[in-house]
């Protein structure tokens, strides 16, 4: 247990799909003392490795279910619908369901989507997973939407897709054990995915900045120089002297001139 305190490290899970990198390579330059080892794991995987605890944090697609979790959501995808280079509906830009209403449209067991039946016409069985539904659509049996990322995933040569413009989405979030406060390094990634910059980022680097004392500014140092108040008689610029009678007495006597002679 003492190794593991001294030696901390950070895991997280992540679903197909879903692309951590750019997190990742942040994660490397704030806490290049800190490794980040990346799980790549199905759905059910993925959450039973949160709450067996043999990840910290994982990125998943909502939704989170049970109490026993935590998530925040971090982006909507798009979905789009996988079809053959060929099809007809390939030379359009964006699909509706509507233009769906004749087409299979297989629905895989492992379904990102959520919706309990897709548009279109609905095949006699479901592909076990996503990859065996693309296989089915590259054999020309039917059509299948996903999640952008996955379409992506599973690219082929001689397959395509297209925008679906309306129906289901999926959305991805960061999940972790839920507890009174989320862990110090998953608080630490927290703040990455959200953009916190280096100093606002609450975890393990705030923490080791509380209490440093703040360089003091020198005394004088970004005051204003000190100028006239309207109305004081104080001028601003070059001084002038005054010579011996001046005004600004009791108005008796001239500059540079001789007393006034008494009638």
């Amino acid at each position: 247990m003492a190794a593991a305190s001294d030696s901390p490290s950070f895991r997280l899970a992540y679903v197909p799909g879903v692309t951590p990198s750019k997190w990742v390579r942040v994660w490397n330059e704030r806490l290049p003392d800190v490794p980040l080892t990346l799980l790549s794991l199905t759905p059910a995987e993925a959450f039973g490795a949160l709450r067996e605890g043999a990840a910290d944090a994982g990125l998943v697609r909502l939704p989170v279910d049970g109490d026993d979790l935590s998530a925040i959501p971090l982006y909507t995808e798009t979905t789009v619908v996988v079809l053959p280079k060929d099809h007809a509906l390939a030379a359009a830009e964006e699909v509706s369901a509507e233009d769906l209403a004749e087409e299979l449209v297989l629905h895989p067991l492992d379904d990102t989507l959520g919706w309990e039946r897709p548009p279109g016409r609905p095949a006699n069985e479901r592909p076990a997973t996503t990859a065996d539904a693309i296989e089915l659509v590259a054999a020309g049996v039917g059509l299948l939407a996903v999640p952008q990322s996955l379409a992506r995933l599973h690219h082929r040569k001689d397959l395509t897709y297209r925008t679906l413009t309306e129906g289901a989405q999926s959305r991805v979030a960061l999940s972790w054990p839920a507890a009174d406060e989320a862990p110090d390094l998953v608080e630490e990634f927290i703040g990455i995915v959200r953009g916190r910059t280096v100093n606002s980022t609450r975890g393990r680097r705030a923490e080791a900045q509380k209490g440093q004392k703040q360089p003091k500014e020198q005394k004088g140092a970004g005051k204003p120089a000190r100028s006239g108040k309207p109305g004081a008689g104080a001028r601003t610029g070059r001084p002038t002297a005054r010579k011996p009678g001046g005004a600004g007495g009791s108005g008796r006597g001239r500059t540079g001139g001789k007393p006034r002679k008494r009638s």
